[in-house]
């Protein structure tokens, strides 16, 4: 058997483990979509609640700061805290800090997310595997049938576009999900981002930690790094 017969004997399998498959990736896709929904909703700092925070912070009052976080999570919270327990050190170490953070805090946000993207972007092409396996089998039907005419193709086509629906079906939600995740995440880390500067400002106003012990104050310096 030649290459080519192999490969037709192949196709001729029809369409049906095209269709587990994307029946697969879309429960793939759905279980993605809830997980990522609790987790980006979980650990959210409300508008009011930052302007407490970022008004406390300027304030000086540190320990009252933290104490408005309540032992949160999130990407706020968590950079909140790393920026507060480093800003005694100084704006520069505490800006370097969240930034730390900040960017472990976003891998955790965007998990799964290349899985939407990858589905959003594929699944209409292996529905389109499979339309043209069905079409492929349809033809080779007609010729063991030629008495057939249309109707066998017709019947083998309607079959195998089947296929390209489903594909569709599980792609077009995951692009949706992916862009509102995205979205979400570009949200959340601005509002960490909002209060990092908060936090690097309120620092700058007060000496570092060295210098309190030498008694001897000096002009706090700007932070180098960026919260980009």
């Amino acid at each position: 058997m030649g290459l080519t017969e192999r490969f037709l004997a192949f196709t001729l399998l029809g369409t049906d483990w095209v269709l587990w498959i994307l029946i697969a990736l879309s429960v793939v896709s759905i279980a993605i979509i809830i997980e990522r929904l609790v987790a980006l909703a979980s650990g959210t700092l409300s508008d009011d609640m930052i302007a407490d925070f970022k008004s406390t912070v300027v304030a000086g009052d540190f320990a009252g700061a933290r104490a408005l976080l309540g032992g949160r999570g999130g990407i706020e919270a968590r950079v909140a805290l790393e920026g507060l327990a480093y800003a005694p050190r100084g704006p520069s170490a505490a800006a370097e800090a969240m930034i730390g953070v900040r960017g472990r805090e976003r891998l955790n946000l965007e998990r799964n997310l290349v899985v939407l993207g990858t589905l959003g972007n594929n699944a209409p092409f292996i529905g389109l595997l499979g339309t043209v396996l069905g079409i492929i089998r349809a033809f080779h039907e007609l010729a063991h049938n030629a008495g057939g005419g249309a109707t066998v193709v017709m019947s083998g086509i309607s079959e195998a576009l089947v296929a390209t629906a489903i594909g569709l079906l599980v792609a077009i939600p995951a692009v949706v999900a992916f862009n509102y995740f995205q979205r979400r995440v570009r949200t959340r880390v601005a509002r960490a981002d909002e209060i990092a500067h908060a936090i690097v400002a309120a620092a700058s106003g007060a000496p570092a930690a060295g210098e309190r012990r030498h008694g001897s104050p000096r002009s706090a310096t700007p932070a180098t790094a960026e919260m980009a």
